[in-house]
């Protein structure tokens, strides 16, 4: 090793030492995440889409009822990130969203970011030529009623530009006690394998 690089060009090559070094670096990065995660949520800000406001100020609006509606830190941190994926993944944005999420939440809260986009189709896919009971292929699972929850309680109500909407700096103290538990620890709860 040189420093503060691997010398391997082929994973299969890497020593114990180097890989070593890797993981230090790995750590250090993944020290910064809530930051990057914070700054993209930021992108979402700007231009409404033909809303009345932007996807930013929806997924604040989305967090500011959970809170208020007493919801758990780790689904009022989801309720604030459920739209995250909007700009990068468009078509499966609910997927993009949950994958930040699921290292760190619970099974339960890691459903419901991932089906959200399929729940909250209810309120508008059958304006739009599809079917608004897609979500019908979930009926009897657990999550069912908890994800058709979060989409009528939070995220279907949250475009209202005279809302009381709570700053970003209320909900970033919780975001950043959410990504400092340990990926996938005890905080997980049930066997994700279940689901």
């Amino acid at each position: 090793m040189d420093g503060d690089t691997i010398q391997f060009t082929r994973m299969e090559d890497g020593t114990r030492e180097e890989y070593q070094l890797l993981d230090r670096h790995y750590r250090r990065h993944s020290s910064g995440f809530p930051d990057r995660v914070l700054e993209h949520l930021k992108l979402l800000a700007g231009d409404p889409i033909g809303y009345k406001i932007d996807r930013f100020q929806h997924s604040l609006q989305t967090a500011s009822r959970a809170f208020r509606d007493g919801a758990a830190e780790e689904m009022v941190v989801a309720a604030l990130l459920h739209d995250i994926g909007d700009t990068l993944a468009p078509e499966n944005h609910s997927d993009l969203a949950a994958s930040i999420l699921q290292p760190y939440v619970s099974a339960a809260t890691h459903w419901i970011v991932k089906h959200h986009g399929v729940f909250q189709g209810y309120y508008y896919f059958h304006h739009m030529g599809g079917d608004r009971n897609a979500r019908d292929r979930f009926r009897g699972h657990p999550m069912f009623e908890p994800t058709a929850e979060f989409c009528a309680r939070w995220d279907q109500s949250s475009f209202d530009p005279d809302y009381d909407t709570m700053p970003l700096s209320a909900f970033e103290p919780a975001l950043r006690r959410i990504f400092a538990r340990a990926p996938f620890g005890e905080h997980v709860g049930e066997a994700r394998a279940s689901w």
